[in-house]
């Protein structure tokens, strides 16, 4: 029988499947799934992660966020986790998550990521002032900026490529 990593945290920009492929990468392991995201509005009794950034802004809550997933890794069981955009890019995070275990950074071009998110424009913090027409343009600006962490990921798979049906594999061995 494989071994399996511990923990495992996906990571990647917004839209692309993170909590899409670790809940499902979760079940094939018999692993307990976590979103960070869903965690820290759990830690700040129930206020949405928008509005962490509206009340209290950008530093806070990559502090909450840095926070939880000290907490996480420092958790003797294992589990699959999935981050949010920013996560891997602030305070150190990506080295803490490489320590801890296995990172895989879920990989998705603008052109796929812009129909997604493109609903979600008014839901999500740092997408709230663009238009519709600004959307591409930021996603692949922002994949510029984060690609230095996004990069140090100790797995890289095109989301595209991703099935149900070999998910461990091409997840974990590939």
């Amino acid at each position: 029988m494989p071994i399996y990593p511990e923990k495992i945290f996906l990571i990647g920009f917004m839209g692309v499947g993170k909590s899409h492929w670790g809940t499902r990468l979760a079940r094939a392991l018999n692993y307990p799934f976590f979103d960070l995201d869903e965690e820290i509005v759990r830690a700040e009794n129930g206020r949405s992660i928008y509005e962490l950034f509206e009340e209290k802004g950008e530093a806070y809550f990559r502090d909450r966020e840095s926070e939880t997933l000290h907490r996480f890794t420092a958790l003797d069981q294992s589990f699959v986790m999935a981050c949010g955009g920013g996560t891997p890019c602030y305070l150190n995070n990506i080295e803490q998550m490489n320590a801890a275990s296995l990172t895989i950074w879920l990989q998705s071009g603008a052109s796929e990521l812009a129909p997604r998110l493109l609903s979600e424009l008014d839901k999500r913090p740092l997408l709230k002032n663009l238009q519709a027409d600004q959307l591409m343009d930021y996603i692949e600006q922002k994949q510029l900026e984060r690609s230095v962490y996004y990069q140090q990921a100790k797995r890289k798979i095109q989301e595209s490529e991703l099935s149900e049906d070999h998910l461990l594999k091409q997840l974990l061995y590939e």
